[in-house]
């Protein structure tokens, strides 16, 4: 969900524009599967893009993934998750966490942006609020991926969210 100015600023058009002021209030919350994991943010995610990387057609079973990027000073979890911690395609070292019991995966924070978190769009109690905003990592999709033409691609990293 975004405010209008900065769908004004993205060239987004009014049809797709979500009715909140900047002064509004907004949590946007989630959970795994089981719900032994919630989380809530107070604003909305920076940016969501769908990414092709190795590791997230891993994470995904096959698929591309979708994430939001929060601001970790807004995000909170409840819950213990578990942690697996790897070096992505860009060099970045990952956290990516997912739930103990149910093995929901959750989300990922790069050590280089302790200031982010990306969270697993499937988790949202609400999936309308993170529509993707580019698709990333697109030269590591298998030939059949089907990728949204009317997204920007971009063929690998991106530059920083935030």
């Amino acid at each position: 969900m975004i405010c209008r100015a900065c769908a004004r600023r993205r060239n987004i058009p009014q049809s797709k524009l979500c009715f909140f002021q900047l002064e509004d209030v907004m949590t946007i919350t989630g959970r795994c599967l089981c719900g032994a994991i919630r989380w809530e943010s107070e604003q909305p995610p920076i940016v969501t893009r769908v990414c092709w990387c190795r590791d997230c057609q891993y994470i995904g079973a096959g698929s591309g993934t979708v994430n939001a990027c929060f601001r970790t000073e807004t995000f909170t979890v409840t819950g213990k998750t578990n942690d697996y911690r790897s070096a992505a395609d860009s060099g970045n070292q990952m956290h990516r966490r997912f739930c103990p019991s149910c093995g929901t995966p959750l989300f990922s924070e790069a050590e280089t942006r302790p200031h982010l978190i990306f969270v697993r769009a499937g988790t949202f109690d609400d999936l309308n609020l993170a529509e993707p905003a580019m698709t990333i990592w697109t030269s590591s999709a298998p030939h059949w991926a089907q990728i949204d033409a009317a997204l920007p691609r971009v063929e690998k990293q991106p530059p920083p969210a935030a």
